[in-house]
């Protein structure tokens, strides 16, 4: 877009468009991925795991 000369704005535009998109997909996997921990950890006992993958994974929130 730049080399072709596009206004600012429109630039601007696209960029938070594909900001928000990889927003939206980080917070899909967490929730996809803490949604698997917690039925993991019911059905084998492994809360103390989940507890540490808890740990791992917020730091990327």
């Amino acid at each position: 877009m730049i080399e072709e000369g596009r206004p600012c704005v429109e630039i601007a535009q696209q960029l938070q468009a594909v900001e928000s998109a990889i927003v939206n997909a980080k917070k899909t996997l967490i929730n996809d991925h803490i949604d698997h921990c917690l039925s993991h950890s019911q059905d084998s006992g492994g809360v103390s795991k989940a507890v540490e993958e808890f740990r791992a994974i917020s730091r990327y929130l």
